[in-house]
Order: C-alpha cells, then structure tokens, then sequence
C-alpha cells in the first residue's frame, strides 16, 4: 500500500478531491489543529499538513513507523472507538479517510471523534459505497462492511453529529468498476482489482476520477464506489 499510494491513480486522484472537499466545505481557522484517524502508512499525510499542524494515529505498527518516517508530524499508536490518543486536544478538523469500514464499533467511533471536535470543528468521513458489491477486494482489505448513503447517515445521526454535506464520488468510472468486479468475480482472477495499470491508462483514469473536484458538492451523483460525508458536532 505505501508504494500504491504515491501514484496509483485511485490514490491520487481521491486525494485530490480530498484536497476540493477541503477548501469548499471545512471552515478552517489560520492555525489549525487537524488529525487524521488511522493514517495507515501516510499517504495522505503531506496533503494535509498543508492546512495546519497535524497529528495522526494509527493502529498498526508497521504502518505507521512507515507514515512517522514522512517526518511531517506526529504518529502515535491509536484504536477507535476508546484509544484516540493526544490528550485532551480539540482539533478544528479530524479526517477519517477509508476507515471506518475496518472497524466494528463504527457508531461508537464516530461519537468518540465527535468529541474531540473544536468549536466550529468538521468531521472529514470518506467510506465504501454499495453494499451489493461486495467481493474478495473487500475481503482483501480487510473491511467489515459498505455503506448506502442512507444507512451511512443513520449512523452519523445515531452518534449524534450533523451533516453539513455528504454525497457519491468516484462516480464516472463507476460503471467502468462494476463491469470490472463481476467480470473478476466471473472469471475468479488471482490478480488483485486494485493492482497498478500500465501508465498510460493510470493516467487516464486519475484525469476521469480527479475531474469529479470541479463539481462535488455542487452536483449531486446519483450512486459511485464512495460516499463523503462533513460532519459538525
């Protein structure tokens, strides 16, 4: 995963959109406190360290001596729901990127994140969407489930935050996906789906699925691979 994240086109693309969604919809203050829950092996680490000083946490070991060897901020060892680390601090962003779905508890952590909100502080959520396509890339990454838009919603409400805005990304490719994941499951492929394409088409597909920034939040997809979701306490 360290070595995908740096220029598969899902990676940086997303993080591209990431970097949208923030500068639209996160009001940040000029000094800002900003954490990334499970930071995994850091990918996502300069990206944010643009908008202030952060910390991250993250659960496993390996990972995150990887992500700590960035030298871009502090990595501690962390767990959702009950271990979140960094004392008491309130941070006016927490940026919970593909995460959730790894983690039994996810109501719980939520409302344990929520806690750790600053006044005026957002919640960044990125999940899985679409339920029915579950397949062995889900198995692989270890996750305990996708989310529907609805049932994501439910879950936010149940751990008592607001939506400011939420929605489907990774939209355009989104028939391109599907026709890929049955076609493996049909086919039972050892190659995994998410293995790096030859360059030229990792370049094509990082222009499609970038190009979503210039209109989310603004133009409602109807369904995609992802759901976000901006959260207030």
């Amino acid at each position: 995963m360290s070595a995908q994240e740096q220029d598969h086109w899902w990676f940086v693309a997303r993080r591209a959109i990431i970097d949208s969604l923030i500068r639209a919809h996160v009001p940040l203050p000029p000094e800002a406190h900003i954490l990334e829950a499970g930071c995994g092996t850091g990918g996502n680490i300069p990206l944010l360290a643009q908008f202030g000083t952060l910390d991250a946490m993250e659960y496993d070991a390996d990972a995150r001596a990887l992500a700590s060897a960035r030298g871009l901020c502090r990595v501690e060892p962390g767990a959702l729901p009950d271990a979140i680390g960094f004392g008491d601090t309130r941070y006016d962003m927490i940026a919970l990127l593909d995460v959730l779905e790894h983690i039994d508890q996810d109501e719980a952590s939520l409302h344990a994140l929520g806690a750790r909100l600053a006044p005026n502080g957002r919640l960044l959520l990125t999940v899985p969407a679409a339920p029915w396509l579950w397949s062995d890339h889900d198995v692989l990454h270890h996750h305990k489930r996708r989310y529907t838009h609805e049932g994501l919603l439910q879950v936010v409400r149940a751990a008592g935050l607001k939506v400011e805005v939420s929605g489907y990304f990774n939209s355009l490719l989104f028939p391109l996906a599907v026709a890929q994941r049955f076609a493996h499951q049909w086919l039972r492929r050892d190659a995994p789906l998410d293995a790096r394409p030859s360059p030229l088409i990792n370049a094509a597909l990082q222009r499609v699925f970038a190009a979503e920034r210039h209109v989310l939040g603004r133009i409602p997809f109807p369904v995609g691979l992802s759901l976000y979701a901006i959260l207030s306490a």
